[in-house]
């Protein structure tokens, strides 16, 4: 609380900006000073992160980056990353921060998802939805799954997928033919046999086709863990 020293000391300040009198700057201070009393408290803004803004779960990206969305995103906010494009930000987690490509590109979407950037499922060249499963497989036998007909057709019978060229390693590219879109598959090593499938499903025409099409993968992630480690 204000001393009473302190007090008049203000009141003479407001005396000589205002010209009122002793006790009409009184009495404007001590209004205030009631009506600071009883004004609500202001809302403090929450450090949740909204599920449906994240393309991976935070547990995930907790085990692969070492940092949890949240960290993340503060050290992306310092950055200033708000006033940077879609590249340029996945550009500096990926050469600054040592992020591995596709998390880079993952940590890109949700922080743009989550600042108001993009609506999500939103790019730049349409929409995109992103799914991942985990399976007991050595990584070359799941891209293999993607890659040989006839065992893609053991767990996605009804898809037209025709293979595009790409040299990276553990990754397999495909044209989709309806509706007329892109699809990425990122096979990423996990030890003890495992490996994460990571799908990417870009340039979608709308939000219901991504909406479709992430339920879709979901399922169809599961047929193929099916497969893979049927005995």
């Amino acid at each position: 609380m204000l001393t009473q020293k302190i007090f008049k000391q203000r009141v003479r300040t407001r005396m000589t900006k205002t010209g009122e009198s002793y006790t009409a700057a009184r009495r404007q201070l001590l209004r205030k000073a009631e009506e600071s009393a009883v004004a609500p408290a202001p809302e403090q803004p929450s450090n949740e992160i909204p599920v449906d803004t994240l393309l991976v779960a935070d547990a995930s990206m907790q085990r692969a980056t070492g940092k949890s969305h949240a960290e993340w995103f503060g050290r992306l906010d310092d950055w200033g990353s708000t006033d940077h494009n879609h590249t340029e930000i996945a550009t500096w987690l990926r050469e600054g921060q040592g992020v591995p490509g596709w998390w880079a590109q993952g940590i890109t979407v949700s922080y743009e998802r989550a600042r108001g950037m993009r609506a999500v499922h939103q790019q730049r060249d349409g929409y995109s939805i992103s799914v991942t499963r985990t399976v007991s497989a050595d990584p070359d036998r799941a891209l293999a799954a993607f890659s040989d007909t006839t065992v893609r057709r053991r767990w996605l019978p009804d898809a037209e997928m025709r293979r595009r060229p790409t040299r990276a390693v553990l990754t397999a590219r495909f044209d989709w033919s309806d509706p007329m879109s892109r699809v990425v598959v990122n096979i990423v090593p996990k030890g003890d046999g495992k490996a994460l499938v990571a799908i990417g499903h870009e340039q979608l025409p709308d939000a219901e086709s991504a909406e479709r099409l992430k339920t879709a993968w979901r399922a169809w992630l599961g047929e193929l863990k099916a497969v893979l480690e049927r005995r």
